[in-house]
């Protein structure tokens, strides 16, 4: 489940503690937690619900000013189920902290090399990390179709590839486009190094 910046910042501010979805099926489970940009969200439940029986208590919870916006803005396919899901915010998004690291230990950059090499090694294609993250260094702030371009690659599975790294803590996610985060950009500045002394 995806929840709009607004809605997800209403969640850590307290103001949201409810969101509606159609769905042919539960895409969360009482449990889960989501990474969004206020923080970790956490789901504590999740019920059927007829659209008709949406409370104006509840749309408030939704953050909407009434029912009738609620379900002005559901989407999905219609008939499909509604569901009412209770989420709470769980505290901050780990990836944040880490990513500000801009000081490298060698067991550090030698754990990130780790993973980025099993990254490479899993993907079809080969190996591609490095030259993600060259291109979101030398672009920042360049939209992900015009980055897929330049990497002779789909759009939507750079964007995929670039989650990974952000879940490293190496890339932010920008308005438009990703930027290196202080732990990329220290730990690229350390392979470039190592590249020229080799």
């Amino acid at each position: 489940m995806i929840l709009p910046n607004q809605i997800a910042r209403g969640v850590a501010e307290g103001t949201v503690c409810l969101v509606f979805r159609r769905w042919t099926k539960p895409n969360v489970r009482a449990g889960d937690t989501l990474r969004t940009v206020a923080g970790v969200i956490a789901v504590d439940s999740i019920e059927s619900i007829a659209e008709s029986a949406i409370t104006e208590e509840q749309a408030r919870q939704a953050g909407a000013a009434s029912a009738a916006e609620v379900r002005a803005a559901l989407r999905g396919p219609a008939g499909a189920p509604l569901y009412c899901i209770a989420v709470r915010w769980a505290g901050p998004d780990p990836r944040v902290a880490l990513s500000q690291t801009s000081e490298l230990a060698e067991d550090e950059l030698a754990e990130i090399q780790r993973r980025l090499d099993r990254l490479d090694s899993r993907s079809e294609r080969g190996p591609w990390t490095h030259d993600v993250l060259e291109v979101i260094a030398a672009h920042p702030g360049t939209r992900a179709a015009e980055l897929a371009e330049l990497l002779g690659r789909e759009r939507d599975a750079l964007k995929l590839d670039v989650r990974k790294l952000k879940n490293l803590g190496l890339t932010h996610s920008l308005d438009v486009g990703y930027r290196l985060a202080p732990r990329g950009a220290a730990y690229l500045a350390n392979r470039r190094h190592r590249d020229q002394s080799s």
